[in-house]
């Protein structure tokens, strides 16, 4: 028999394989083609047999139930389930379908993420709180793991369907963070576009909706340290989009990022109770996320009074692995161990101040404590900046379909663990050992140890100095502590003031609640207007972070 008859029965019978696997398929209800839908068979070469299923319904908007060919949705494996392996999928490409109409996409990470058919939305519906878990519509616990965005305002090119897409498909991620910051460098409330911005927020959660998966509008309180500053902007704010997305399952509220500089929980939750009946008139149902102090990293504070009266109220935790360690990750297992939900709305591998160096060893740390706990989390941020903490490379331009080249060393690492492999392509790194993501002078940099606190008494007060964390930036070791002065007599207080005594020479980075000055190793430490009087029993708290070319150890404490 010559070559072209063997090529023709080889096609008839790939052809009849192919009828009957499909008559198989549609007898068996798993999967339907629609009367829309078009079905196409060609010998694309002598025994090669293609199959296009196109479903071309004419709709203008996608259907958020529709099924996904090929959508990546991360789905958390048992505690002791082995890791997924990774493959090079690089020159694959893969359909997907928005029912609308159908879309190739080149998966770009070398990794194979854990998948589901049909889109996160679909599958797992409106998500509710029960106990300290995420739960879906079938009653499962179930983790979201996503992407924050950077300030909107800044890189607004990253809020596209098609970046979103990306990350859904090709990286696994099923809720994105739309980061809208409150007060700072334009921002809603000083002197931003507030229309701009609002229409941001909009698109960001037309196009998560359109893809099926979740979406967290965050107020991004950070600057005005206190959420109550823009109240009245943030109960707006919040009247018009819970309004306006009352009836959507997927649209999650962050209500105040980071309150700092000394606001504390009673501040935090005050803000909180008014803010939250406004979200819950329009969708009873809605989850919730507020802020914590001190960067929302007290979230143990918060469960030691924690808002009642609603429910699906979540609780945020924000970690950058190279600085936030053991003493941050202890504040959540109490929270944990008190029934507190915690979601963590915002992380990062690098040190505090978003850049600096990577620690993979405490990444890996955190991740395991997440997992085990069902903890949901967003890794900011969705930016080429210049930094550690941006996931794509400050070198690649594209705003959507990036390859393992465009990422940074922080966006291999999470789309390595979001595919099962929490190694990353990065090489490990301790606290004696951390490596840069952008091959910076802080390169191979160590973040200098936590020191004990210093502590002072005197004729009617005490003074604590606690160090809470540390980074390096590659030239100068930072140190942030915070001073907690307590009034021990039996009357009030008034025009306390402290010196702090270091054993090098520092300068001040940042500071709150009070006034700081610097003089050689020395810091001089005096009340705001608002705070110069202390209650009989009370206790009030300051900050600052500061910089040294050195190390510091424990400093020492003066009443004046």
């Amino acid at each position: 028999m010559d070559n072209k008859k063997k090529a023709l029965i080889g096609s008839i019978g790939a052809i009849i394989i192919v009828a009957v696997l499909l008559g198989v398929l549609f007898a068996s209800g798993n999967k339907s083609v629609s009367d829309n839908s078009a079905v196409s068979v060609s010998a694309a070469s002598d025994n090669v047999v293609d199959v296009a299923v196109n479903n071309d319904t004419g709709k203008d908007k996608p259907d958020t139930n529709a099924s996904v060919t090929g959508s990546g949705e991360t789905v958390s494996p048992s505690p002791s389930a082995e890791p997924s392996d990774t493959e090079d999928t690089e020159e694959d490409t893969a359909t997907v379908s928005d029912d609308a109409a159908t879309e190739t996409v080149s998966p770009s990470p070398a990794t194979t993420v854990l998948t589901e058919s049909g889109t996160p939305v679909a599958n797992h519906g409106e998500l509710y709180v029960d106990g300290t878990q995420i739960k879906d519509k079938n009653g499962n616990a179930y983790q979201l793991k996503g992407v924050s965005t950077h300030g909107i305002a800044w890189f607004p090119e990253y809020v596209n369907k098609s970046a979103f897409q990306t990350l859904r498909d090709e990286w696994g991620v099923n809720v994105i963070r739309l980061a809208m910051y409150s007060d700072e460098y334009n921002g809603y409330c000083s002197g931003g576009d507030q229309a701009y911005l609002k229409g941001l927020v909009e698109n960001g959660v037309s196009y998560a909706t359109e893809l099926g998966m979740y979406v967290i509008i965050d107020w991004h309180v950070l600057g005005e340290c206190d959420p109550n500053v823009h109240k009245a902007d943030a109960k707006a704010f919040f009247e018009e989009m819970s309004a306006k997305y009352a009836d959507y399952d997927n649209v999650i509220y962050e209500i105040c990022n980071e309150p700092n500089g000394g606001t504390s929980w009673s501040t935090v939750k005050s803000y909180a109770l008014e803010v939250i009946p406004i979200i819950k008139a329009n969708n009873p149902n809605a989850i919730i996320i507020v802020g914590t102090p001190t960067w929302s990293q007290d979230v143990d504070t918060a469960a030691n009074d924690p808002i009642t009266g609603y429910t699906n109220i979540m609780y945020a935790v924000h970690f950058y692995a190279d600085t936030h360690k053991d003493t941050i990750r202890n504040k959540v297992t109490t929270a944990l161990s008190k029934g507190m939900p915690v979601f963590i709305s915002e992380f990062g591998i690098c040190d505090a101040s978003g850049n600096g160096a990577i620690n993979i060893g405490e990444a890996n740390t955190w991740m395991s404590l997440i997992d085990s706990n069902g903890l949901s989390c967003c890794i900011w941020n969705l930016s080429n900046k210049n930094e550690s903490s941006s996931l794509i490379s400050s070198s690649c331009s594209k705003t959507s379909g990036w390859t393992t080249d465009d990422l940074s060393d922080e966006g291999k690492w999470y789309v390595a663990y979001l595919g099962g492999d929490a190694t990353g392509t990065v090489a490990p790194a301790s606290d004696s050992s951390s490596s840069s993501s952008s091959g910076s002078s802080s390169s191979g940099s160590t973040a200098p140890a936590t020191t004990p606190a210093a502590t002072a008494s005197g004729d009617n007060t005490s003074v604590s100095v606690a160090n809470s964390g540390g980074w390096n930036d590659g030239t100068n070791n930072y140190y942030q502590y915070t001073i907690t002065v307590k009034n021990t007599s039996s009357s009030s207080v008034k025009d306390w003031k402290l010196t702090v005594n270091f054993s090098s020479n520092v300068t001040i980075d940042q500071s709150w609640s009070g006034s700081f000055t610097a003089s050689g190793s020395s810091v001089t430490v005096s009340p705001a207007d608002y705070n110069k009087e202390i209650a009989a029993g009370q206790s009030i708290e300051v900050g600052m972070i500061v910089y040294t070319s050195g190390t510091l150890s424990t400093p020492t404490v003066n009443i004046n």
